[in-house]
C-alpha cells in the first residue's frame, strides 16, 4: 500500500483551470507576517499558488508620508472567475484587519489582481489588467522576476518592456532571504 502525505491537497485535474497574478502588499505592523498570512488563506480560499517572487521593499507610491512596503507577485490557479476572486480577496484583507479608510493609506494588508489570463474587464467593482501596474515599478519588478515575458493585453508590451518604460524612479530593493 502507497502511503500518502495528509498536508497534500489532492484535487481533480480539472481544478484550477485559471491562471490570476496577484500582487500583496503590507506597511503596517508585521509586515512579513501579513504577507505569509495572506498567502495561506489565498492558498485555502482562492487557489494553488504556482510561483511566487521574492518579497521586495518600497517607499510608498502616491502617499508618501508613511512607512516603507513589503511588495510580493505571485501566481495563483483558480476555479473561480475574476469577480469571484476579488470578492474573496476583500474578506482576506478584511480578516487580516485592512481598514480602507484613506485612500492610498497605510494598510495591513493590500491585494490586488493584476492579471486574470488575459482577460480585459471593466466593470463599476473591477477593471483588468489593473490599469496603473504599468505606472508602479513595486508591482513591476517582482512581476518581472517571475513573469518577464508575459504581455499586457491592452498595452501590447512585455511585462519587461513595461518596467524598461516606466515612469516610476522608486527603488525596489529585495529583502534578504
Amino acid at each position: 500500500m502507497q502511503k500518502t502525505n495528509p498536508t497534500v491537497n489532492h484535487q481533480p485535474s480539472t481544478v484550477n483551470r485559471f491562471t490570476v497574478y496577484l500582487h500583496l502588499g503590507s506597511n503596517v505592523g508585521d509586515r512579513l507576517g501579513h504577507l505569509l498570512k495572506a498567502k495561506f488563506s489565498i492558498q485555502r480560499k482562492i487557489g494553488h499558488i504556482q510561483t511566487l517572487s521574492q518579497v521586495y521593499e518600497t517607499e510608498a507610491w502616491g502617499k508618501t508620508d508613511q512607512a516603507t512596503f513589503y511588495n510580493q507577485v505571485i501566481l495563483v490557479r483558480t476555479e473561480m472567475t475574476a469577480h469571484e476572486v476579488l470578492n474573496t480577496i476583500h474578506e482576506i484583507e478584511h480578516q487580516l484587519g485592512r481598514q480602507r479608510t484613506e485612500h492610498w493609506g497605510p494598510r495591513t494588508i493590500d491585494i490586488d489582481i493584476l492579471f486574470f489570463e488575459n482577460e480585459i474587464i471593466n466593470t463599476k467593482k473591477l477593471t483588468l489588467p489593473h490599469p496603473r501596474l504599468h505606472e508602479r515599478n513595486f508591482v513591476l519588478v517582482p512581476l518581472m522576476e517571475i513573469a518577464p515575458d508575459f504581455t499586457h493585453p491592452i498595452l501590447n508590451k512585455s511585462i519587461k518592456k513595461l518596467h524598461e518604460h516606466s515612469p516610476d524612479n522608486l527603488q525596489v530593493t529585495p529583502m534578504i532571504k
